[in-house]
């Protein structure tokens, strides 16, 4: 029956609509991010509201972890609350398992990153926030240990605002990079605004600070390799981090976004160092020229042809920013007005950036969580809060605004942070939303869609979660899809590792390879449709 509706929306539309329910009362998630703002204006009241999506029980059922903003750092006592851990039982219902797992946290944060450094098959959690990180090592009964100054991550005087896990140097660990924001001290910080209208100072107020990188020593501890690694010779203003291998070497490069200045691209030479290649490669600026008010990215094969594409959220009248890549020698181009996108969003603010196939078609969507600043619309005579949006992937280079099937987008907040999941296993990639003083929004996707696939990779030589892989399924007909293994991705978020993959129509696939990290290119047998394949990394025979 589902196929036979599938088929007729196909014949009556082209495509399938776009179709979220909005169910987070019903599912059990009650979470409002708390920023801790006191009417003083600090920066730092902004930036929160990241969220992950994490099987931290292992039982093939994804979770959520949400980021709050608790007592402003240095500042008189504020109200907050704790980051947050929901349970799923697998059908899209969640239950609040914080104090038992122990994740509750203390500060200030801001965006977790989720991978398994260790290895032992149990999601670990790294939190970035506000003067201070955290790290908890999953033990693999439900609960957390807190190894923040063990594992090398303590005494952190840097304002974290983004990370992501990645193999830099291929030798099957975990290493990571975190994004760092702006020099902020409340005791220096000026206020901003008008006599009798404060307001949030711009980003150039304030210094830049490098990013970092930390390399796995395989002990559960980590060395700060930013400096050898050069990563720390460029100076920026860092938001959303993404990660892909962009020039096909099999070695995995990390996008970081910034604020108002350009943005950065670090191609991995293989021999520990990185070499800062955004304006060489096409992505640092947009097609005028000029940096934007950068917040999300995520860094995903867009087209099909192989080749991770990058998708950029901006600030009003920035416009989002769709960077095709084409290969070398110039890699990126600027595709945002030729795909429709630039016309689409000059009136919008986002900050989350989804990449996912929403309707199976085998063409990968964007979602998109948006908002003004508070009291924009007082100076710009714009509304602050803003309704969320779903662009339909139309042949791989054309989007459209499918926002109008689903009501339930069109509830207006302070919206932050986005991960894209199927949370109720049946098949289609939900969404979860957080926002500023408001509940956090699951859309359950209620979409006709077609047939897909899911690989839950388990590295051997690579690492465990296969974070890096490349995956390839081939259909009748010669149609290939690509995507690759990555949680990194947002705005300071973390997504779903599981790789999927929308097949439209199709029965089965023809063809399936995984390009593993280690360098292994292993063939999958064929075993129908609709379902999660587990693959484990195997060596081919010699």
């Amino acid at each position: 029956m589902r196929t036979l509706l599938v088929l007729l929306t196909l014949a009556a539309t082209g495509a399938a609509q776009i179709r979220f329910e909005e169910t987070s009362a019903r599912a059990g998630l009650k979470v409002t991010v708390r920023n801790g703002a006191t009417g003083k204006f600090h920066l730092v009241e902004l930036m929160p509201g990241g969220l992950a999506v994490i099987d931290f029980d292992a039982d093939g059922c994804p979770d959520l972890f949400f980021t709050s903003g608790a007592a402003l750092p240095g500042l008189e006592k504020t109200s907050g609350q704790e980051n947050r851990l929901y349970r799923n039982d697998c059908r899209g219902n969640f239950t609040d398992v914080t104090a038992k797992a122990g994740v509750g946290g203390s500060g200030y944060s801001m965006a977790p990153a989720v991978a398994d450094f260790n290895n032992d098959g149990f999601p670990d959690l790294f939190v970035a926030g506000v003067h201070r990180n955290l790290l908890y090592r999953n033990r693999g009964d439900g609960t957390f240990d807190d190894i923040t100054a063990a594992a090398g991550f303590g005494g952190s005087k840097n304002w974290s605002i983004a990370a992501g896990w990645f193999d830099a140097d291929n030798d099957g660990w975990l290493d990571l990079f975190v994004s760092n924001y702006v020099h902020w001290d409340p005791a220096t910080e000026k206020p901003c605004g008008l006599a009798g209208q404060l307001f949030y100072c711009h980003p150039d107020q304030y210094a830049g600070q490098t990013h970092q990188l930390f390399r796995n020593n395989r002990d559960g501890t980590f060395t700060d390799i930013s400096a050898a690694s050069g990563i720390s010779r460029v100076t920026g203003k860092g938001m959303g981090v993404a990660i892909a291998d962009y020039d096909g070497d099999g070695r995995m490069d990390v996008l970081v976004v910034n604020d108002s200045l350009r943005s950065f691209l670090f191609r991995n030479r293989g021999d520990g160092k990185f070499d800062e290649r955004a304006l060489e490669d096409g992505i640092a600026l947009g097609e005028n020229g000029r940096p934007i008010a950068s917040m999300g990215v995520d860094f995903r094969d867009l087209d099909n042809d192989g080749r991770p594409d990058a998708v950029v959220t901006g600030m009003v009248n920035d416009s989002f920013q769709y960077f095709h890549n084409q290969g070398a020698p110039l890699y990126f181009e600027d595709a945002s007005s030729a795909s429709g996108l630039a016309l689409a969003t000059r009136s919008l603010t986002g900050w989350g950036a989804v990449v996912a196939d929403f309707d199976n078609d085998g063409w990968k969507d964007l979602f998109f969580a948006n908002s003004h600043f508070p009291r924009l619309g007082s100076l710009m005579g714009l509304k602050a809060q803003l309704p969320n949006r779903v662009f339909r992937n139309r042949d791989g280079g054309r989007f459209e605004d499918a926002s109008a099937a689903s009501p339930a987008l069109a509830s207006a907040a302070f919206y932050r942070g986005a991960v894209a999941a199927d949370f109720d296993g049946d098949g289609r990639v939900d969404v979860v939303v957080t926002a500023l003083g408001s509940p956090a929004q699951l859309y359950r996707n209620t979409t006709p869609a077609g047939h897909w696939l899911a690989f839950k990779l388990t590295g051997t030589r690579s690492n465990r979660d296969g974070i890096g892989a490349r995956i390839e399924v081939e259909l009748e007909g010669g149609r290939r899809l690509y995507n690759h293994a990555s949680t990194a991705g947002g705005y300071a978020s973390s997504q779903d590792p599981l790789v999927r993959f929308g097949l439209g129509l199709a029965q089965a696939a023809k063809a399936i390879r995984i390009h593993w990290p280690s360098g292994i290119t292993q063939p999958v047998p064929i075993t129908g449709v609709d379902r999660v394949i587990r693959v484990t990394e195997k060596a081919p025979l010699p």
